[in-house]
């Protein structure tokens, strides 16, 4: 099985967030879960994609963390296509068909970028539940009440991340959460964990992020693909972002892995977002399992 190391939503080596990818043989099924997860965990990055062509223009894509599977994860398939751009199997300027547990999605490869870009739907975008215990979340994220702005609510895209707003990027910068309660928080939930984030005044720039997800193996992410989507229909609903917008958000910062997120929200319908990004390969090579 071939394997990639690539970094997702980067512009550079070393930045955005690194992704394991493996690309099945043709003709054969995913290993067992348990060797897809001992695999996750020894390539060590919070997400390893396994990928399974279907046909010439869809492929079946399981993900997986050092610990589970997940249903969906952004900056793994920004990084599963952009290998399989690199291994010759799929080519810039067209569409293809994602099928995950997360259900059937497109991407979409930019070729009308200098670089390549890849660009995939996102799930359909549900806003959740409010979170009750304000108080608490701050508690367990080292921060004041007082530092949260717009009330925090339960968004997903694919999967259900707290959307928290931050009113200072100085203080978005300084949390510094409690991951064992944080952790207990999210199962308690329900959800992956909390997205973080400071609206941005720079030009060009929408918001800055942070995400933290310890329940799932993760204490904070670089860049998260399902989180932004599901911040932008948030946007959306607090009348920031319109209906056909571009944005871009920054995250990875305060872990010295700065990565850039682009989102566009459909002209037509709003719970339909696509999230993409370019990616750099570090490495590839060949797995003996």
């Amino acid at each position: 099985m071939k394997f990639y190391i690539v970094d997702a939503f980067a512009e550079e080596i070393f930045g955005g967030n690194p992704a394991g990818v493996v690309i099945l043989e043709e003709g054969t099924d995913f290993p067992t879960e348990e060797i897809m997860i001992k695999t996750a965990a020894e390539l060590r990055y919070s997400e390893t994609a396994f990928i399974k062509q279907v046909s010439a223009k869809a492929f079946n894509v399981r993900y997986f963390t050092p610990v589970e599977e997940v249903d969906l994860c952004g900056h793994a398939t920004i990084g599963s296509f952009g290998a399989l751009l690199d291994a010759g199997t799929i080519y810039k300027g067209q569409i293809y068909e994602l099928i995950t547990k997360a259900g059937k999605l497109e991407v979409e490869l930019d070729a009308e970028m200098n670089e390549a870009t890849v660009f995939m739907d996102m799930g359909k975008a549900a806003e959740l539940n409010p979170v009750k215990d304000v108080e608490e979340l701050a508690r367990v994220l080292g921060i004041k009440t007082e530092d949260i702005g717009f009330e925090p609510k339960l968004v997903s895209t694919g999967l259900p991340d707290i959307m928290l707003h931050i009113k200072t990027k100085e203080a978005l910068m300084r949390m510094k959460p409690d991951f064992d309660a944080l952790s207990k928080l999210s199962e308690k939930l329900k959800v992956v964990g909390v997205h973080a984030f400071a609206l941005s005044e720079e030009p060009g720039i929408r918001a800055y992020c942070r995400n933290f997800a310890p329940l799932y193996g993760i204490n904070e992410e670089a860049a998260t693909g399902t989180s932004n989507g599901a911040l932008t229909y948030y946007l959306y609903k607090q009348n920031i972002i319109k209906k056909g917008d571009t944005s871009t958000f920054l995250q990875g910062e305060s872990m010295g892995r700065p990565s850039k997120i682009l989102t566009i929200l459909d002209c037509d319908n709003p719970k339909k977002i696509k999230v993409g990004g370019t990616y750099k390969i570090l490495a590839k090579g060949a797995l003996f399992i």
